[in-house]
């Protein structure tokens, strides 16, 4: 029997699935307990479904994304499942995948449960996909909204793929990000509908109007059909049309959320607190007080930028686009490296014998700016290394050096004194980079004047919950 005090969190990331069940602590309204959860990987790089996009191109596989989805869900105790009364959905923000309206996928008995997997499915193509170059995104128009528009946000990609692929648009009449997508399919729904969070990071929208900003796009011959509908962040998108697993028929799902905001949503106790989220990426996040509104003209050099939260507030963000994915590229050339001298080593010992070099390396000279990705504000920012001496080359010194430039790097984006100025007195930090890492747990802590407490990897997920659990009893109340 579905009990209105539990829910399901789900987040769909660049790198993995999480999911958490959430029960309302019986002895306090505002506290809840995480009855389970759980964490697959979802190795789902792909090759680019257009030719015309490059190297620069990043591109996942939809049906590995929902495959780990659904290893997840089973993986979570079934007399849980059975209770939940309400499923709330986050993920990677920018991104976009496309689909045939009605032909998204296919409910299927998967053994003990049934199952969706996806049929008339594009790729989704990520925020980190580079094709856009600067002079390409130079060419659109001007947006109508205070945030301006990067490579591997929806709309870039979309003017990307009418411009160099537009046969490939014409296969499909339906758009939205991986988690827009599983609302979707969940709740069997003729048209998706995005919560204003996802259709800021999908860029030309205005937070203010809440509303598409049609008549400049569909004066570049944008295909404005494409768009999703746009509702608040906590409204409820639909009910699921099958049973899937032990979750009963008629469940309600939530509009899908920004990973960041579902984030914050669960670590952010008090205002006066900042969030830190170092997963593939980095978001460092503060609140911004209730009525404030960002210039509405877009800086595309500012490394600062406002998304909308809850409430129809916002967070003030720096969001750099290095992070766990820099170290992770630092042990694929280390690897890469020991295969071209005839040597096979597996990544994850290299990446457990270089943080255990580090952690016995307590400080190093060497200074590392890790920009490989560049940043959405310096698009053609490269990464270097200073101050090389002979005597700070081990592998400790070099690791030490790129935890503590990614956190340097934020720094840069994001002066903690300015935090200071917005009266934050602690930092709240979680993700999966971090909690692997105990040399970038190190070097936050050193780096930041205010305490730093450290949360945990499924945050998002328990986010998504959260808001679900507190509408429902909010609903209960009333």
């Amino acid at each position: 029997m579905a009990a209105p005090s539990v829910t399901l969190g789900i987040d769909l990331g660049t790198t993995s699935v999480k999911a958490a069940v959430l029960e309302a602590a019986p002895d306090d309204p505002s506290g809840f307990v995480v009855l389970a959860s759980c964490v697959r990987a979802a190795r789902a790089e792909a090759a680019a479904q257009s030719a015309a996009a490059g190297s620069q191109a990043r591109e996942q596989d939809v049906s590995i994304i929902i495959q780990a989805l659904n290893e997840c869900l089973a993986a979570l105790p079934r007399q849980q499942l059975r209770k939940v009364c309400g499923i709330g959905v986050s993920g990677q923000m920018h991104g976009v995948l496309f689909w045939k309206t009605g032909q998204g996928c296919e409910w299927t008995e998967g053994g003990t449960a049934p199952v969706f997997k996806p049929r008339a499915v594009s790729h989704l193509v990520t925020w980190q996909d580079g094709r856009c170059s600067s002079g390409f995104l130079a060419s659109l128009p001007q947006p109508e909204s205070h945030l301006s528009v990067a490579t591997g946000f929806g709309c870039a990609t979309i003017f990307w793929l009418l411009k160099n692929s537009p046969g490939f648009l014409e296969s499909y009449d339906a758009a939205g990000t991986i988690h827009d997508y599983v609302v979707a399919m969940l709740c069997g729904l003729p048209k998706p509908v995005m919560s204003d969070q996802n259709a800021a990071s999908w860029g030309y929208f205005n937070t203010q109007s809440q509303s598409w900003n049609l008549e400049i796009l569909r004066a570049s011959g944008f295909p404005v059909h494409l768009l999703p509908d746009v509702s608040e962040p906590a409204s409820v998108a639909g009910r699921t049309s099958h049973a899937w697993f032990e979750i009963p028929k008629g469940t309600q799902v939530g509009v899908a959320l920004g990973d960041l905001q579902a984030s914050v949503y669960s670590c952010m106790a008090q205002r006066t607190d900042a969030v830190l989220n170092i997963s593939t990426s980095v978001q460092l996040a503060a609140s911004m007080p209730s009525g404030f509104q960002p210039a509405q003209a877009p800086d595309p050099e500012a490394p600062v930028a406002y998304f909308p939260y809850f409430g129809r507030t916002y967070l003030a963000v720096a969001a750099s686009l290095n992070g766990g994915n820099v170290l992770a590229t630092f042990v694929h050339m280390l690897v890469q490296w020991m295969a071209d001298l005839g040597l096979e080593v597996e990544e994850s010992t290299v990446y457990a014998r270089m943080i255990q070099a580090a952690a016995q390396q307590r400080d190093t000279r060497l200074t590392i700016t890790p920009t490989v990705l560049g940043e959405r504000h310096l698009p053609d920012q490269l990464a270097s290394v200073t101050r090389i001496s002979s005597s700070d080359l081990s592998l400790g010194h070099v690791t030490r050096a790129l935890c503590r430039g990614i956190v340097q790097n934020l720094h840069s984006m994001l002066p903690f004194q300015q935090l200071k100025e917005w009266g934050v007195e602690r930092v709240v930090s979680s993700g999966s980079a971090l909690s692997r890492n105990e040399v970038l747990r190190e070097e936050v802590q050193k780096a930041f004047p205010f305490p730093v407490s450290f949360g945990q990897d499924v945050d998002a997920a328990v986010g998504a919950a959260l808001v679900m659990l507190q509408r429902n009893l909010n609903q209960k109340k009333s």
